[in-house]
Formats: C-alpha cells, sequence, structure tokens
C-alpha cells in the first residue's frame, strides 16, 4: 500500500513519515500541493495525507484535483491539519475528503485512521 503525503512543515511530514513507515507502508512525500500532485500523477498512489495549509496548491485544491482525476477520484484522503474549526472540517468534507485530523495528533489514531480507510480500499 503506498500512501502519498504532503505538508509543508517539516517536521510533522517527516513524523507522519517514519510513522507510516514503520507500520510498514510505502510512503512519498512531498512539501507542497503542486510537488505532490505532480507525483501522485507519476507515480500513483493508493491512500493520501494531506495538510491544509501549503504553499504552492494548498490541500483543499489538491483534493478537488484527486477527485476530479478518474484514474484518482475514489482514492482515500485523510486531512491532516492544525485547523480545528468546525467550519475548516465541514470545508474538507464537502471538498471530499474521507477523514479529517487535526495536529497535534495521537500516532496510534493516525494510523487507526489509515487502516480504516485502507479497509475501505481492500473491500472494493
Amino acid at each position: 500500500m503506498k500512501i502519498l503525503v504532503a505538508d509543508d512543515d517539516k517536521i510533522f511530514r517527516s513524523l507522519v513519515v517514519e510513522i507510516l513507515t514503520d507500520a510498514g507502508y510505502e510512503v512519498i512525500a512531498e512539501e507542497n500541493g503542486l510537488l505532490a500532485w505532480e507525483r501522485l500523477r507519476a507515480e500513483g498512489a493508493d491512500l493520501a495525507v494531506l495538510d491544509v495549509n501549503m504553499p504552492e496548491m494548498d490541500g483543499f485544491e489538491l483534493l478537488r484535483n484527486i477527485r476530479a482525476a478518474e484514474k484518482h477520484k475514489t482514492m482515500p484522503v485523510l486531512m491532516l491539519t492544525i485547523r480545528a474549526f468546525v467550519e475548516d472540517q465541514v470545508q474538507g468534507y464537502d471538498t471530499g475528503a474521507d477523514d479529517y485530523l487535526t495536529k497535534p495528533f495521537d500516532n496510534d489514531v493516525l494510523l487507526a485512521r489509515v487502516k480504516v480507510l485502507e479497509r475501505r480500499i481492500l473491500h472494493k
């Protein structure tokens, strides 16, 4: 299972990559939405963990691109962000996010949510 991680915060990006890699996932990571979109189109992924606030292309715009692309439109997406406001979460879900986790997060909760999304893929 390959997971795309997009987060402009180097510390959080490294943490998420480490958590997912240690759990046995193949992880590709980028520092902004535009690079993540290009990498997804070039290499593909099974699932995405996206930060909302990023330069070049934010997480919501990246999510809209994923949902509009025939090849990726059903890919599970977990939004991971510091923005805990209800409006931000609603916007995430309205844009097509499958789940929403606010920073800081518990490592086990991140893994549990990724596993739920992974099950959705496996039971198609």
